[in-house]
């Protein structure tokens, strides 16, 4: 419990110190003053101001924020704090000031990302057989469990994503497949069959297969710093676009609710990753970063996305949502975010009874 508390802090204090400080360097850029930049919500741990802003670490480890200037737009100003006043900037200053917040979580993540595969490099899964489904094309051609496969109809195949591409590829043709086994070369004749499976969005999806698992074994690919940039846009990509049709798919009712986890979940998991290693803990990391970006993102008011929501609003309609509306609106967005609060905590308890 001990580890999976202090990871939480961890996770949540990386997460939480990348988002504001998102917030508070454009700020800061588009001249904007910063009145506080608080990790943490409540009373005061320990603070030091240095010049206007105060910089605090407070007790309730759950998020943070950084408090602008003129940043409630009722808020009575010194005639001198108006250049200042994040109120009185143009709205794409605040749209960027606002949105900076999830994109630095995607930076950092990124950042993450390109720290594993430049110093690390690229695990790749080796094309070797791990087991034999029977009644399948590849029992039926013989391939037995070991078998590493080294081309497909005169292509070579040097990971398993490649092998998985030929197949695919192939449309249910029969594939010649030169294979090693202890040390010979054998050849071969093998027809993918279609089947039907489930995705993780519970979506039904058709793909070819030959009947065979992967071993597990891995080589590692050393990366330059161009292979390492472009990999890390592509795991963020991936993951990014994954997350937000997760999202979508919640929305449409064809993923359960009872997925959705809180605090109490990411305890649990950060526990696990930071005893299986730092590598694992800091990975987690950059995955939870891409959604706390992405939940921001959501046109939610309280959130980030509901206020870049009232300033596109603004931009069309040429001044600002009035006051009222927005605050209906966050009154109604709290609402919304308790009530979600409540949920995964509820799921996060039931986890734990059931398991």
């Amino acid at each position: 419990m001990s580890v999976s508390i202090f990871a939480l802090v961890v996770v949540l204090g990386v997460l939480i110190f990348f988002h504001e400080l998102g917030h508070f360097l454009v700020a800061r850029l588009l001249g904007v003053g910063v009145e506080r930049f608080s990790l943490g919500f409540g009373p005061k741990i320990i603070g030091k101001t240095i010049g206007i802003t105060e910089y605090r670490i407070s007790a309730i480890p759950l998020g943070g924020y950084v408090k602008m200037i003129g940043e409630a737009p009722d808020s009575e100003l010194d005639p001198s704090e108006i250049p200042l006043s994040f109120t009185h900037k143009h709205v794409f200053k605040r749209i960027l000031i606002v949105a900076a917040g999830p994109f630095f979580n995607i930076l950092l993540a990124l950042i993450i990302f390109f720290g594993i595969f430049q110093f690390l490099g690229l695990l790749i899964l080796k094309p070797i057989v791990g087991s034999v489904d029977r009644n399948t094309p590849a029992y039926t051609a013989g391939l037995q469990k070991g078998d590493h496969v080294l081309s497909i109809d005169g292509k070579n195949i040097s990971s398993w994503e490649d092998m998985a591409n030929a197949i695919m590829a192939s449309k249910g043709k029969t594939l010649e497949m030169t294979i090693r086994r202890n040390g010979a070369l054998l050849t071969k004749n093998v027809t993918p069959q279609e089947k039907s499976f489930k995705n993780i969005f519970n979506e039904d999806r058709e793909r070819y297969v030959i009947g065979v698992t992967a071993s597990g074994e891995v080589f590692k690919k050393d990366l330059n710093f161009f292979q390492a940039c472009s990999e890390s846009v592509k795991q963020t990509y991936q993951i990014t676009a994954m997350t937000i049709k997760g999202v979508v798919k919640l929305v449409e009712g064809a993923v359960s609710p009872k997925t959705l986890g809180g605090p109490i979940m990411i305890a649990q998991m950060a526990g696990q990753q930071a005893k299986e290693g730092m590598v694992n803990l800091i990975f987690f990391i950059a995955l939870i970063s891409i959604n706390l970006a992405i939940l921001n993102f959501l046109p939610i008011p309280v959130l980030d996305g509901g206020h870049l929501l009232f300033f596109f609003i603004e931009a069309a309609i040429g001044h600002p949502v009035s006051l009222k509306v927005r605050e209906v609106a966050q009154q109604a967005g709290i609402f919304v975010l308790i009530l979600l609060m409540i949920y995964v905590f509820y799921n996060d308890i039931a986890r734990i009874l059931l398991s």
